[in-house]
């Protein structure tokens, strides 16, 4: 018979992996991520979703995203991050950009922004999705982005 002792001890250690990262994301969004096992993050436009990654395993996600309009649509394809901005503001649209990561040379990056709104663009998270993307993703790993 398992002890309340027990059950304590189980809840506790689930709840500390969790806050380390390791239990954030099920079976089920492991499965569907639709990027290579190079990827470090993954988009999937159609979807709307975002993912982290580690050689092929989902360490984050899926998130809900918001990407570009049909006009500045978000580009496909497979890109590596340039640079990391945490407090980051866009002269050309006039707007906030928290902790912006940017993955193209042409100025796109995952950032907090409006999940009800298009961007032009940019991956917009929610505050809590911006930050883990911020601390995760360094210069140079690979960020694919998928129909």
């Amino acid at each position: 018979m398992t002890t309340l002792r027990e059950i304590s001890a189980i809840v506790t250690g689930v709840a500390a992996l969790g806050a380390l990262g390791v239990v954030t994301a099920g079976t089920a969004d492991a499965a569907s991520m639709p990027c290579s096992s190079q990827a470090k993050a993954c988009v999937q436009l159609s979807a709307g979703k975002v993912w982290l990654a580690d050689h092929g395993k989902v360490t984050y996600g899926a998130v809900p995203a918001t990407v570009g309009t049909p006009g500045y649509p978000t580009p496909k394809g497979r890109f590596h991050v340039q640079y990391k901005d945490i407090d980051h503001y866009s002269k050309q649209y006039h707007g906030p950009m928290p902790y912006s990561v940017f993955f193209t040379t042409t100025g796109v990056a995952f950032h907090e922004g409006s999940l009800r709104v298009q961007s032009h663009g940019c991956v917009h998270l929610s505050h809590a999705a911006a930050v883990k993307v911020y601390q995760t993703l360094r210069p140079g790993d690979v960020v694919e982005v998928v129909p």
